[in-house]
C-alpha cells in the first residue's frame, strides 16, 4: 500500500520560512511527476509546485522566487522550501506523486502564515 505523509507545516510568521516534506512509502514505480498543491476553504486545490522525472520545475506564478521543490534521488522525498511566506500562503498543502502505478495523495498539511 502507498501512502505520503506529509509534515514540516505550522504556524509562521510573515516573511519568514518553512520546509514542508513528504515521504513515499510503499511501492511505486516509473514516476512521472511529484507536486505540491494547497487549498483554502471554498476554493479549488491549486498547484503549487511541479517537478517533472526529466528534472523540470513548474511553479504557480504567485510563488515564483520564493517556493522551491526538491526530491531527492530514490524519488521518495520530496520537499517544498518556502521562503518569504506571506498571510496569502495560508493553507493546506498536500503532497502528489503521479506515477505509473497511480497517483497519490497525501493527507495534508496545513500552514497558517500570522504575525
Amino acid at each position: 500500500q502507498v501512502q505520503l505523509v506529509e509534515s514540516g507545516g505550522g504556524l509562521v510568521e510573515p516573511g519568514g520560512s518553512l520546509l514542508l516534506s513528504c515521504v513515499v512509502s510503499g511501492r511505486i514505480f516509473s514516476v512521472s511527476t511529484m507536486a505540491w498543491y494547497r487549498q483554502t476553504p471554498g476554493s479549488q486545490r491549486e498547484l503549487v509546485a511541479e517537478l517533472t522525472y526529466g528534472g523540470s520545475r513548474n511553479y504557480a506564478e504567485s510563488v515564483k522566487g520564493r517556493l522551491a521543490i526538491s526530491s531527492d534521488n530514490t524519488k521518495k522525498v520530496v520537499g517544498l522550501h518556502m521562503t518569504r511566506v506571506t498571510p496569502q500562503d495560508t493553507a493546506v498543502y498536500f503532497c502528489d506523486v503521479r506515477a505509473g502505478s497511480g497517483a497519490y495523495w497525501g493527507q495534508g498539511i496545513r500552514v497558517t502564515v500570522t504575525s
